[in-house]
């Protein structure tokens, strides 16, 4: 793969993992609702395991170098 679309998948991640987030906070301002604070919970174990994604594929690809 190259390192301009692993960027990119990098950014697509990172913006995942900020809906995500945003989903969670949502879920957390409900949460007197059925089964919202899981939900909550959900979003923001989602969103931090794909902004770590994006993170180490973002830095995997600053150590390659075009050919």
């Amino acid at each position: 793969m190259k390192t301009d679309d692993q960027r990119g998948i990098s950014v697509i991640l990172l913006y995942s993992a900020l809906l995500f987030f945003l989903i969670g906070v949502a879920g957390r301002m409900k949460a007197d609702f059925h089964f919202r604070t899981e939900i909550g919970n959900t979003g923001f174990i989602v969103a931090a395991v794909l902004a770590g994604l994006a993170v180490l594929l973002f830095v995997l690809t600053l150590g390659k170098r075009r050919g």
